[in-house]
């Protein structure tokens, strides 16, 4: 049985990262004062990650535009990450940071580890700026994710986040109308 990571802080790491061309220190505190994904995959050089890391690359500008930094990780080393980067034209697609966990740390942290084989599940998380945890998604190995419905499910964190009183119903996307739970609701949906 599994204790929810959902509305946790962050726990503490320090780790090296391969982003735009140097290696860089990365700490939970860089995902302080913003909000932040933290894709987790298996490892470089595989099959799935590939299309996930890619997918996710061709949004990153529309998540940066709103106020969102993605942070990849795997259990490889941040020169694995570069010699993937060098190699690779879809991964070359990716300017947000791909974090090194060697040690597993960070993918304990988050729950995600597969301790027999020192890999990562594929789990994300949307963490909002005052670092507590607000979306949770682990996925088979098999199960590729979808970078747009990680952008809807981020844009609903962000509306409730400041639209106190209201949740997203199923399949929200921004414009539309939200439910203000009530008694008066109960039943009539």
């Amino acid at each position: 049985m599994s204790t929810s990571l959902i509305n946790t802080k962050l726990l503490p790491f320090n780790a090296t990262a391969y982003h735009k061309g140097d290696f860089v220190e990365v700490s939970e505190q860089d995902l302080l004062g913003k909000w932040s994904i933290v894709f987790f995959y298996p490892a470089d050089f595989t099959f799935v990650c590939p299309t996930e890391l890619g997918d996710l690359a061709d949004h990153y500008a529309q998540l940066q535009e709103m106020g969102v930094e993605v942070y990849s990780v795997s259990t490889d080393t941040h020169f694995t990450h570069k010699a993937w980067h060098d190699a690779s034209d879809t991964i070359k697609k990716i300017e947000f940071p791909m974090i090194g966990d060697p040690t597993g740390k960070i993918t304990r942290n988050f729950g995600v580890m597969i301790e027999e084989e020192g890999l990562a599940l594929r789990g994300t998380f949307v963490i909002n700026p005052e670092g507590e945890i607000k979306v949770v998604e682990t996925h088979d190995l098999g199960i590729g994710r979808s970078a747009n419905e990680l952008l809807r499910k981020v844009q609903a964190a962000q509306y409730i986040a400041t639209h106190d009183g209201e949740v997203c119903p199923a399949s929200w996307q921004p414009g539309e109308e939200t439910l203000a739970p009530s008694l008066d609701l109960v039943g009539k949906i």
